[in-house]
């Protein structure tokens, strides 16, 4: 079995004060991606940035205090690359050093964390979302096709910053207008999901439920009402995603629990 737990930790710092240590030392996840890392390593304790029983690879952005990725893994990774530059894909090298993209081999799959940019309509921060969602795309495909002839599966996990499906959140009617719910970054995802032949694991498993929701808002009581937006996907090529046994959010039993604004997501895969 491989279980595979993804987050974004709104700040590893923050988070790491708030519960995420101990989430981490019980958890029983093979590997795990995080995002919105927000910290140089340095900057982390060493029980976080390197704990016991872990390979740690971090991957902070350039622009201090923003984004950064990392991944942890039980077993030492074969290959490790940061960013996904360099591979012909036009545009790709603007997102090199921006901390979204970090992936690393393990036994039979390459496993990746993304932190796709959040975008604001009618600013430079949905510009620069639409270029990484052209760029990525075309990584995507590369990847696909370059981890097949090594034998490998590919599962890309992170925040994602789109609901892809009405299903995806509670309030799809106020948010058409929306970043994180624009017909053209809808229409995107399904590219990734048909063009691009990749699965989004959770709703394979889930096909007819609402959510699961990953992120609530801090503002209201958007947490207590479940007034969520599913935006942290585990996205699989069709083999490893016919693997996949088993999906859930690890939603916090009550709003002074949580340790970040999202929520872990978690799959097992039968390998």
């Amino acid at each position: 079995m491989l279980t595979v737990t993804s987050v974004n930790v709104n700040g590893l710092r923050a988070a790491a004060k708030k519960g995420f240590t101990e989430w981490l030392a019980q958890t029983d996840a093979h590997v795990i991606c995080l995002q919105e890392v927000r910290a140089e390593p340095q900057q982390l304790a060493a029980e976080v940035r390197e704990p016991d029983g872990w390979h740690t690879v971090h991957a902070p952005a350039a622009a201090k205090g923003r984004a950064g990725v990392s991944l942890y893994t039980r077993r030492a990774p074969e290959r490790v690359q940061i960013g996904f530059g360099g591979f012909g894909d036009a545009g790709s090298e603007e997102f090199v050093d921006s901390g979204r993209y970090v992936e690393v081999d393990l036994p039979g799959v390459t496993v990746a964390s993304l932190y796709l940019p959040s975008g604001e309509v009618g600013t430079e921060r949905q510009d620069e979302k639409e270029r990484f969602m052209g760029a990525f795309l075309s990584y995507l495909k590369g990847l696909k096709v370059r981890a097949a002839a090594d034998g490998r599966e590919v599962l890309v996990c992170g925040d994602w910053n789109i609901a892809h499906q009405e299903a995806d959140l509670k309030n799809w009617k106020g948010n058409k207008k929306n970043s994180g719910f624009l017909p053209e970054e809808r229409e995107w995802l399904t590219r990734v999901f048909d063009e691009a032949a990749y699965v989004d694991v959770v709703r394979a498993l889930h096909p007819d439920e609402e959510g699961p929701y990953s992120w609530w808002s801090y503002r209201g009581r958007a947490f207590d009402n479940d007034t969520g937006w599913r935006i942290d996907y585990q996205v699989a090529t069709p083999g490893l995603a016919a693997r996949a046994v088993k999906a859930w959010v690890e939603r916090a039993a009550t709003h002074a629990e949580r340790w970040s604004d999202h929520a872990p997501v978690t799959a097992v895969f039968n390998l």
